[in-house]
């Protein structure tokens, strides 16, 4: 397909065949799987896939109104239906006041921002960890401090179970809690699970039916957000066994075309198809 910009004319290659419908889930993947802005990659993902990640990482450089209006009439044209990954760089627990309500007041910006969109979650990072990397040392506090943060959030914008809480490096239970006296949601990343060695299948007995949206990506060596290909044959068959009756959204949480194209092929293989 080509995709012109600023006149000039681009060519990608676009996914060999739709995977619209095929599963019991909603397929999806990032919004960065092309080197290129959020719209080319829109566009050549949508007659493809049945929703669309839009990855926000970074609380300094979010669409445009006007991208948002092109977003829009992409998921009209196509039936796509989008979830947004709030940034990683906002700390909703930390010890200074002044991060947290930067934090929460991004997540309000970013939730209006996107509202014509009607995404199907919002998935945040709740990080147990300071904007210099170190661990918070009195877990009450910092979970006093998230409850305040989150709090600040719902009142506002949106209500709980379109926020989902990712599992991240540890334990989700030091947070389970504030997710059930809230009512949030989660999101299930499996990648991060294999990664740090928690049992994809305890996560999911205990949070599936919680669970909105799970990432889903390869691990090897202490890499993650790898192609499927990184995983072995038992994980492949136990992540198809979680999701055989999942109706939530499945997204492929990588960030290029092979990856994304070869985890397509292995989810097909050994997925689940609507039956």
């Amino acid at each position: 397909m080509n995709i012109n910009i600023f006149n000039e004319t681009i060519t990608y290659q676009p996914l060999d065949k739709s995977y619209r419908g095929l599963f019991p889930f909603k397929i999806a993947t990032t919004s960065y799987i092309y080197p290129d802005n959020i719209l080319p990659n829109i566009r050549m993902l949508a007659p493809y896939l049945d929703e669309i990640e839009l990855v926000l990482y970074e609380s300094g450089s979010l669409p445009t109104s006007n991208e948002i209006t092109a977003l829009a009439e992409i998921r009209e044209e196509h039936g796509l239906t989008y979830n947004v990954h709030l940034p990683i760089d906002i700390f909703l627990g930390d010890l200074n006041p002044a991060i947290r309500n930067y934090g929460a007041g991004m997540v309000q910006e970013i939730i209006k921002l996107t509202g014509l969109l009607r995404p199907s979650t919002y998935t945040v990072h709740l990080s147990l960890k300071n904007p210099d990397g170190h661990i918070h040392a009195d877990i009450g506090q910092w979970r006093m401090r998230l409850s305040k943060s989150i709090e600040e959030i719902l009142r506002r914008v949106v209500t709980p179970r379109q926020i989902s809480v990712e599992t991240l490096d540890y334990p989700l239970d030091l947070i389970e809690e504030i997710i059930e006296a809230f009512d949030i949601s989660v999101c299930l990343d499996f990648g991060h699970l294999i990664l740090y060695e928690h049992s994809i299948v305890d996560y999911a007995k205990r949070y599936l039916a919680r669970a909105t949206v799970v990432h889903l990506h390869g691990v090897r060596h202490g890499r993650d957000h790898l192609s499927l290909e990184a995983l072995d044959e038992n994980q492949m068959k136990t992540i198809s066994s979680i999701l055989d009756n999942f109706t939530g959204t499945v997204s492929i949480e990588v960030f290029s075309f092979h990856d994304l194209t070869t985890s397509l092929e292995l989810l097909e293989q050994y997925c689940c198809h609507k039956r």
